[in-house]
């Protein structure tokens, strides 16, 4: 497929398939193309299979604003979350929002932590002509993915920092956020500690929640501790209910621990409620540690402990970042930002209590 330069691109950026493109990799015309993608019942079984699987390989979007448009220019940017509930994403939302000033409209999707329902979004999305997307996460279908990369517009991988992102990427390393908390466990004099967080289920998946539970147990092995335990329960997203749920299986198999590190504040929330349930002072006989510095974590008590990242700066920069890319400038700034983590102990973490023997 040919190359060329596009504004705020590097210079052998993709240039977006076409039509056309699709009607020569299926062998059809392009008004089968347009039959098919129009009323796909209309157009004969066979046929229609072998243009969806081009329209699958190139990455093809069709343009729903093609004819009513005289520029290139729609002024509005797509931005795709996990979820709508969790206030994080919503502060992140508001950065991007102010960032990117009046001058641009935010048309926001969310996808309940499921790869088809992201894909279905960013079909969705750039067929109405986006000058630019951000999207949470770096894990994608290979469809999400063709589609992004051919895309012709900047894209922006939040929530994530990877090293090798589609295009740009905004945020910080899971990974290094849950090696955070575990080391900071440990610092207590803690032994028997504990990572709760969701498991897979389908197209389901939490990654970036997995990050933080793959970077916890990396901690666990490179310290020798065998008495630590990653438990995954439930599917995402992560919630008082589930925290609560978590913690209830995590102490009936795991009576003594002393340390626990929940993916998410809100589920560190729930995990907490259930130790008051059970009647286990936190901390003096278990330690708990979110992440994300959620408000409800501040304002309970005990406040919880946490790993606070700027949710509302990731926003900031990624539209900050949009606005130079669509000016044409950016090019010389690093792919991937990274804007870190801070551990924050609250009333939730302390030395374990030792009773004389």
């Amino acid at each position: 497929m040919a190359r060329q330069k596009k504004a705020g691109l590097p210079a052998e950026a993709p240039t977006k398939p076409t039509m056309r493109d699709v009607s020569k990799l299926a062998g059809v015309s392009t008004m089968t193309v347009s039959r098919v993608l129009a009323d796909p019942s209309i157009v004969a079984p066979e046929t229609r299979e072998r243009v969806m699987r081009a329209v699958d390989q190139l990455g093809y979007v069709p343009d729903l604003v093609a004819g009513s448009l005289s520029s290139r220019r729609t002024n509005f940017v797509g931005l795709i979350l996990p979820t709508l509930t969790n206030s994080n994403f919503a502060d992140t939302a508001q950065g991007l929002a102010e960032a990117l000033g009046a001058s641009y409209q935010l048309l926001i999707g969310y996808t309940l932590y499921q790869a088809g329902e992201e894909e279905r979004l960013v079909r969705s999305l750039l067929a109405r002509r986006p000058q630019g997307i951000v999207v949470a996460g770096t894990l994608h279908t290979a469809s999400t993915r063709r589609m992004l990369m051919n895309a012709g517009i900047p894209v922006i991988e939040i929530w994530d920092a990877p090293s090798a992102p589609l295009d740009r990427a905004v945020g910080f390393s899971n990974f290094e956020a849950g090696r955070a908390a575990a080391r900071h466990l440990l610092s207590l004099g803690l032994r028997r500690i504990a990572a709760i967080g969701s498991e897979a289920e389908g197209d389901v998946r939490d990654a970036r929640g997995e990050a933080r539970l793959q970077g916890f147990a990396a901690v666990l092995k490179e310290e020798g501790v065998e008495t630590g335990v990653i438990l995954r329960h439930g599917a995402a997203p992560v919630s008082y209910a589930h925290g609560a749920a978590a913690m209830k299986l995590l102490l009936a198999e795991r009576p003594d621990v002393e340390g626990v590190f929940a993916v998410s504040d809100g589920s560190a929330f729930g995990a907490l409620m259930e130790c008051r349930r059970q009647g286990i002072d936190v901390p003096g006989r278990l330690s708990l540690m979110g992440f994300g510095d959620f408000e409800l974590g501040r304002e309970c008590e005990p406040a919880i402990s946490t790993i606070r990242v700027d949710a509302k700066g990731i926003g900031t920069k990624a539209g900050e970042l949009l606005r130079e890319l669509f000016d044409g400038r950016g090019a010389d700034l690093p792919p991937s930002i990274d804007l870190g983590i801070e551990v924050v102990p609250r009333g939730t973490t302390a030395a374990p209590r030792r009773h004389a023997p």
